[in-house]
């Protein structure tokens, strides 16, 4: 009987642990992606899509909405060698009735049918100066609001803000509440007197009229 190698051995052991790990990667981050694969339900929405500063560069609208985000391959080098690596991409591919947009780092809301901004906001009449962070300065956001405040005809004001702090854009309600959409990446359901409004990598604040001066 020929004697077995032990580094032969050694060898297939590796390979068929990294194939193991590799395979509970790529089922995990799967598993992960379906979670986060859903569909935007109701009416027709209108698909408004925004600049980082507030600034909206395209429109579309559509009945039967799907969003989901993309896995791509990181490659990265330990002791082992290069290894790859399977990771949730930041670009999503949004379905509008069968057509397809990918996006990446946009600010998305979805509104639906018969919902109406009492407010959309001037980016032209909005400074927000960023500090280090990114992160604009909430103070003037308040301002913003408070020069539109007669046009609230409802007690509680809902202000969607960008990734950057610049209002968008401002609906008010009766009965408004959120809930976080667990199958749709980095998205939150908002329910504003019986119609919904989805938002895609947005800021927003809920504030009742009666704190505004």
């Amino acid at each position: 009987m020929k004697k077995v190698n032990k580094k032969m051995v050694a060898l297939a052991m590796f390979v068929m642990t990294m194939v193991l790990c590799t395979g509970c990667s790529i089922a995990g981050l799967t598993n992960k992606l379906n979670e986060l694969s859903g569909n935007i339900k109701g009416n027709t929405y209108e698909c408004q899509f925004y600049s980082n500063s507030g600034e909206l560069f395209m429109t579309t609208e559509g009945e039967n909405i799907n969003m989901r985000p993309n896995i791509v391959d990181e490659y990265s080098y330990s002791e082992s060698g290069w290894m790859i690596t399977e990771t949730m991409s930041s670009v999503i591919t949004i379905t509008i009735d069968g057509k397809q947009i990918e996006s990446c780092g946009s600010t998305v809301l979805f509104i639906e049918e018969g919902l109406k901004p009492d407010v959309e906001f001037d980016t032209t009449d909005v400074n927000v100066d960023s500090d280090a962070s990114g992160i604009g300065d909430l103070n003037i956001v308040a301002e913003t609001v408070n020069k539109y405040k007669n046009y609230f005809g409802k007690p509680t004001v809902v202000v969607i803000q960008s990734q950057l702090g610049d209002p968008i854009c401002a609906f008010s309600g009766q009965d408004v509440y959120w809930e976080v959409s667990e199958d749709l990446p980095k998205t939150t359901k908002l329910m504003i007197d019986g119609k919904a409004l989805y938002i895609h990598r947005a800021n927003f604040q809920i504030i009742d009229k009666a704190l505004l001066n």
